[in-house]
C-alpha cells in the first residue's frame, strides 16, 4: 500500500480513457440503468454523476465506477481480485493496486466516511470492501426524477457504525403485503447479525506509550518537476506542524529521513520498520495558477488500517490556513488512536501558521528546497529566495532563520570565510527572535553560530536547550547539540542526544555520519568504521562519511585510508581530500607521496575561498609543529570552527605543547 495516492498521478489520462482500467460491466452502460439511492446521496451510473441533496459532487469517473460495483453489489463482500477483473485489464496489476487504494481513499473522502468505521463503505482488510448502508435501486431509469423509496420512513436515521451489511431493495411494483412480511424478515436478520458482529468482529486497540508518525513525502502530481520544492515544502512543514502537537506523546519523523521514500515503491511495513513508526501519514498535491488540491491519508500500520483520509481544495492564497487545518484534524484522529480519554496538547485548537502571502511563503519554500541540498551553489540560491522572501515581507520571521541557517553552514562547510557571513547570520537569526522568540530554527542558527565562531559553549548550550523546549522533535537541534556536548568531551550527554536526533531522523546520512565521528572522538574507532562503513552503503557519495579516514587511520589502515581518500576525491572539487591523503600519506611514513600532495594543496585554485583548515591538518600530519601553530593561529584569526580540538585524536601529538594548551583555553575548551 505504499503511496497509495501516487496513483492520483494518473487522474488525466484515466479520465482520457487511456488508464488501464476498463469500464465495469454493470448495468450502467446500458440505456436502461438503475438509479442507487442511499442517504443523502444519489448515484446516477448512465450520466455518472454522483449527487447529494440534488446537488452535483465533483469526482473522478474510477472511483465513481467503484461505488457504482459495490452500490450493485449491496451487502455482499466484493474482494480485491473481483474490483481488478471489473475494472482493471488483466495487465496492469501495480497500477490496479495503487489505482485501487487512491480511488477508495477518494471515494471514502467525496462520502465523508471513515475507513475504520464506515457509514456506507466497510473495510476488509486485504480481503475487499462492502456496502453497508440501506440501498434503493430504481430500476429502468433514464434519467427521470426517481419516486421516493418504498422502505425508507422519512427521517430514518443512517446506518449506526458498523452496522451488519443489508441487502439492497430493488422498487419494482410489489404488491404491498410483500411488504411487512420483508420488514419482519429483515428485523430478525438484522438482531440475528448485530448479535454476530458484537460477539465477533475485531476492535480498534488503542495505541500505549509515546507513538511515532512518519510524513512520507507528498508526491507532486502536477507533471511539473519544478514544482518539488512545493510538495517538499508541504511535506516539511507538517512535519514541523505535527511535531508540536503534543510532543510527549507523538515523535514525528525528520524530513532527511522520509525523503528516502520519495518515488519508491516500498511496502508500508517495511517503510515502518526501517522509520520505527506505528502511524503514516502519505498524500498528494495538485497546483494551477491558483488552486491547489491536497490528498492526505493517515494509516495505522499494524494492519495497514486507513484512519481517515480527506481531500482538499482550496485557494493557494489560504495554504498555510489549510496546512494548520491538516495537522489538526490528523491530530484529532491519533488522539481518539491513543484511546486513553486525554487530549494531545493543542489538539483544541489549530496549529498556528505564519502569517504572510502565498507570495512570500512559496519564495521561502524555495529557500528550504535548495537549502536542504546542502552544497555551496544550492546555499546561494537558497540565500536569494530568503532575502526575496524578506523583502516581500519584512516581518517574515521564517525567513530570517533560513537565511541565517544559510550564511551559517556556508561558513561551516568551508565554502566561505567566516568573518564575512557569521556576522550576516547572528543578524538574521536575531532579527528573526525579535519577530517571533518561538521560532525554534532561530534558536539553533544562534547556538551554532556561538559554538563555531564565538566559542561560547554556555550561549550555545542554553540557546540548543531552548530550541528543544519549543520543538522537542526538531531532530537538527538534537544533532548540533550532540555535537556542541562531543566537542566539550561529554560524550555520554553526547551519545543520548545523538540517539535521539537519531530515532526522529532514522535515514539521515548527515545524522548517522556525525554520530560515527562522535564515536571516533570518544576513541571507539571500530564502531565508529562500522557506522561510517553503513553510511557509504547507502550513499557512497556523501563527503562527510569519509571522516572514516581518520579512525582507519588510528587503526593504521593505511591502504584502506588512502583508498578512500581518493574516491572522497572523484566526488568533490573542495581541497579537503587532497589535505586528508597528505595527511594519510605522512601518518603511513610515505613523506615522498605527502609533500607531492602538500605542493598541489599549496596551488590549488586560488579563486575560491581557501580554508585555512586543511593545510592545517596536512602539517599536523606531517609532524611540522612550527608549521603547525602557524596554520593553527591563522584558522584562529579568521574564525574558523576550531570545535574539534579538546577530543579530535588527530591533534594528540601536540597536547604536550603550551602553545596548543594556550589555544584551547583560547576557545574555551579549557579552563
Amino acid at each position: 500500500m505504499r503511496n497509495s495516492l501516487i496513483a492520483q498521478n494518473l487522474f488525466a489520462k484515466h479520465c482520457a480513457g487511456s488508464a488501464p482500467y476498463r469500464h465495469a460491466r454493470w448495468p450502467a452502460m446500458q440505456p436502461s440503468s438503475p438509479i442507487f439511492r442511499f442517504g443523502p446521496y444519489e448515484s446516477r451510473p448512465r450520466t455518472r454523476e454522483l449527487l447529494k441533496h440534488g446537488s452535483r459532487l465533483k469526482i473522478r469517473p474510477q472511483p465513481l465506477q467503484i461505488l457504482n460495483f459495490l452500490l450493485s453489489r449491496a451487502g455482499d463482500v466484493v474482494t480485491r481480485e473481483e474490483l481488478r477483473q471489473e475494472l482493471w485489464t488483466s495487465d496492469t496489476f501495480v497500477d490496479f493496486e495503487r489505482g485501487l487504494n487512491s480511488s477508495v481513499i477518494e471515494l471514502l473522502a467525496v462520502l465523508g466516511d471513515s475507513a475504520t468505521q464506515g457509514r456506507y463503505i466497510e473495510t476488509l482488510i486485504r480481503v475487499g470492501y462492502r456496502f453497508v448502508a440501506p440501498v434503493e435501486v430504481i430500476e429502468g431509469a433514464a434519467g427521470a426524477t426517481p419516486r421516493q423509496p418504498e422502505l425508507a420512513a422519512p427521517g430514518s436515521p443512517e446506518p449506526a457504525i458498523g452496522a451488519p451489511p443489508i441487502p439492497a431493495v430493488r422498487t419494482k411494483s410489489r404488491k404491498h403485503f410483500w411488504f411487512g412480511g420483508i420488514v419482519l424478515v429483515a428485523a430478525v436478520a438484522l438482531a440475528a447479525a448485530l448479535a454476530y458482529v458484537q460477539s465477533s468482529r475485531v476492535q480498534h486497540k488503542p495505541a500505549s506509550g509515546r507513538i511515532m508518525l512518519a510524513v512520507l513525502p507528498f508526491e507532486n502530481l502536477t507533471g511539473d518537476p519544478g514544482q518539488d520544492y512545493f510538495s517538499d515544502g508541504l511535506t516539511e512543514e507538517m512535519i514541523a506542524q505535527l511535531g508540536q502537537l503534543d510532543p510527549s506523546r507523538i515523535g514525528v519523523i525528520a524530513r532527511m529521513s522520509v525523503m528516502h521514500y520519495r518515488n519508491t515503491s516500498e511496502q508500508l511495513p517495511k517503510i515502518a520498520q526501517d522509520l520505527g513508526v506505528q502511524y503514516i501519514l502519505e498524500g498528494s498535491v495538485r497546483r494551477d495558477a491558483d488552486r491547489v488540491r491536497i490528498n492526505a491519508q493517515l494509516v495505522q500500520v499494524k494492519g495497514e488500517v486507513p484512519l481517515w483520509s480527506r481531500q482538499y481544495d482550496r485557494e493557494l492564497s489560504n495554504l498555510l490556513t489549510l496546512q494548520g487545518e491538516v495537522a489538526h484534524e490528523v491530530g484529532e484522529e491519533i488522539q481518539v488512536a491513543l484511546g486513553d480519554g486525554r487530549t494531545t496538547t493543542n489538539a483544541s485548537a489549530k496549529v498556528p501558521t505564519p502569517k504572510t502571502s502565498f507570495e512570500v511563503y512559496d519564495l521561502y519554500l524555495k529557500g528550504r528546497y535548495f537549502w536542504n541540498k546542502r552544497n555551496a551553489d544550492s546555499f546561494r540560491r537558497a540565500a536569494e529566495y530568503f532575502q526575496l522572501a524578506i523583502d516581500k515581507d519584512p516581518n517574515f520571521a521564517p525567513a530570517y532563520a533560513g537565511l541565517a541557517d544559510t550564511f551559517a553552514l556556508l561558513s561551516s562547510y568551508g565554502y566561505a570565510p567566516p568573518e564575512e557571513f557569521i556576522p550576516k547570520a547572528r543578524a538574521a537569526a536575531l532579527k528573526a527572535l525579535q519577530i517571533d522568540d518561538s521560532l525554534a530554527e532561530a534558536h539553533v542558527s544562534l547556538a551554532v553560530i556561538a559554538q563555531n565562531y564565538d566559542w561560547d559553549w554556555t550561549t550555545a548550550e542554553r540557546e540548543y536547550r531552548r530550541a528543544i523546549q519549543i520543538a522537542p522533535d526538531y531532530s537538527t537541534a538534537h544533532h548540533w547539540y550532540a555535537e556542541c556536548l562531543g566537542f566539550q568531551g561529554r560524550f555520554d550527554e553526547a551519545f543520548a542526544e545523538s540517539e535521539r536526533a537519531r530515532k526522529l531522523d532514522p535515514l539521515s546520512l548527515i545524522v548517522s555520519a556525525d554520530h560515527a565521528a562522535l564515536l571516533y572522538f570518544s576513541r571507539q574507532y571500530d564502531r565508529s568504521i562500522e557506522e561510517f562503513r553503513k553510511v557509504l552503503e547507502m550513499e557512497p557519495n556523501f563527503p562527510r562519511a569519509y571522516i572514516v579516514i581518520f579512525p582507519l587511520v588510528e587503526k593504521s589502515q593505511f591502504a584502506e585510508a588512502l583508498s578512500d581518500a581518493d574516491k572522497w576525491n572523484q566526488v568533490t572539487d573542495s581541497p579537503w581530500p587532497l589535505a586528508v591523503q597528505v595527511y594519510a600519506y605522512a601518518r603511513s611514513g610515505q613523506m615522498a607521496q605527502a609533500q607531492s600532495g602538500l605542493q598541489k594543496l599549496q596551488h590549488s585554485d586560488q579563486r575560491k575561498f581557501q580554508d585555512p583548515a586543511a593545510m592545517l591538518m596536512a602539517h599536523v600530519g606531517l609532524g611540522d609543529n612550527d608549521e603547525t601553530f602557524a596554520w593553527l593561529k591563522k584558522c584562529y584569526d579568521a574564525r574558523c570552527p576550531l570545535t574539534t580540538l579538546k577530543v579530535d585524536p588527530m591533534y594528540d601529538p601536540l597536547r604536550s605543547d603550551p602553545r596548543f594548551q594556550k589555544v584551547l583555553r583560547d576557545v574555551r575548551l579549557a579552563p
